[in-house]
């Protein structure tokens, strides 16, 4: 579904309830569409305002592909000066922030987390 995207002064604003088209937020695949939607518009230096307004269920499976993913292609202050959120509750923000924290501690040392991810999956196999 094509979401309705206004543009206000070079500035895009991407709601989400339109694009994923309903109040849920709770897709990997919707959250992979929404990076493809909005990383070219911050690599080109357009600011992305993303609106929560009428969403009322967003979980980490949406947060990680679409915001955690930016993490490893651009840096903080970047998306801080280009990407902001809209009618985001208390609580969302919180899981946003946390999806944000782990998102930059992974791409600060992937190979690690890439390991610790594999010998994990390999102690389970062992049944340890």
């Amino acid at each position: 579904m094509n979401a309705e995207v206004t543009t206000m002064t070079e500035s895009v604003t991407v709601p989400l309830h339109d694009f994923v088209g309903g109040p849920l937020c709770v897709t990997s695949t919707d959250g992979e569409r929404l990076y493809d939607r909005i990383a070219p518009l911050l690599r080109s230096g357009t600011p992305v305002r993303l609106s929560f307004e009428k969403v009322e269920i967003v979980i980490s499976a949406f947060l990680n592909p679409s915001i955690g993913r930016l993490y490893g292609e651009f840096s903080e202050d970047q998306l801080g000066s280009l990407l902001s959120f809209a009618h985001l509750s208390a609580e969302d923000r919180d899981m946003l922030d946390r999806v944000v924290e782990n998102a930059k501690a992974y791409f600060s040392r992937p190979a690690d987390y890439e390991r610790a991810w594999l010998e994990a999956l390999t102690e389970d196999d062992r049944g340890d």
